[in-house]
């Protein structure tokens, strides 16, 4: 009876540590880029103020260093925080980034996540450029610090778009982008960037696989995702829930304006007529 029972408790631990291991595998760029950014955290705990400083300098995708070809910085930038708070905003990250790689597999996740970073970045840069030309911005701008994920980590929100059912679609698209509008309010280029990616993430859900089912792993996700992104985009900014719901409401009223001009236009097509009967629409095909 006894090696009945320790066979039956291998067989479950077994069987656990197997799910365990295909979890993990089926969220491997998500569990690798959160290990990469603990490690570049606790080196740069590690090596003091200073030395964060002089990274967060180097890696900065500001125009200094994008005017002196250091393109690197379009990648290194998404491993360096300018603080060291990582562990508290990590968690957040995780559930985003693990919902959508379950969604659209590991390449899905890469191409969202690198398509906000780096298309969001360049995007600023030229807004900058112009800026600075037109004399609207100091020169100084140019070695402002400019790291983190969050260029990456909204357009991956955004992406999120198709996959939310329809009936929520417009909702969803109004609260974040006037979230992003009322916090774009301050001083700050940041918000400016978070919009180009959100709208970026919006552009390609249409390109990315929808979501099949929602089921209860990938609604916790998203309530940890969304936290994230919310805290994320409004920044300090006191405003961000009061642009969300105008934003909202401004989508609910165009959705409705929209699916009633569709229906008149719908009443006002011609009608056929074949013999007798009345076709509403005529197939011909060859």
């Amino acid at each position: 009876m006894s090696s009945i029972m320790i066979r039956d408790s291998s067989e479950r631990w077994t069987a656990a540590a197997a799910r365990t291991l295909s979890g993990v595998a089926a969220l491997r760029v998500t569990m690798a880029y959160a290990l990469a950014l603990v490690a570049v955290s606790a080196a740069l705990t590690a090596l003091g103020p200073h030395t964060r400083d002089a990274v967060v300098s180097r890696m900065s995708t500001n125009l200094h260093n994008l005017a002196h070809g250091r393109l690197s910085t379009l990648v290194g930038s998404a491993f360096v925080e300018d603080g060291g708070d990582v562990f508290v905003w990590l968690p957040g990250l995780v559930c985003l980034l693990a919902l959508g790689e379950l969604i659209w597999r590991s390449r899905g996740l890469l191409i969202a996540f690198a398509l906000g970073h780096v298309g969001a970045t360049l995007l600023v840069a030229v807004g900058l450029v112009a800026a600075v030309e037109a004399g609207w911005l100091p020169t100084s701008v140019a070695r402002a610090s400019d790291v983190g994920v969050s260029y990456g980590a909204v357009c991956v929100l955004g992406a999120l778009t198709t996959s939310i059912p329809s009936r929520w679609r417009a909702v969803w698209v109004g609260w974040w982008l006037g979230i992003g509008v009322a916090a774009a309010l301050g001083t700050d280029f940041t918000p400016f960037g978070h919009i180009l990616a959100l709208l970026l993430g919006m552009g390609l859900s249409y390109r990315l696989r929808p979501i099949a089912r929602w089921t209860p792993i990938h609604m916790a996700l998203l309530f940890g995702g969304v936290a994230f992104g919310y805290f994320l985009m409004s920044g300090p900014s006191t405003v961000a829930p009061v642009g969300g719901l105008a934003g909202t409401l401004i989508a609910l009223l165009a959705g409705s304006v929209l699916r009633s001009r569709n229906g008149q236009m719908s009443r006002q097509q011609p009608e056929f007529r074949y013999g007798g009967p009345t076709l509403e629409r005529a197939a011909y095909v060859r």
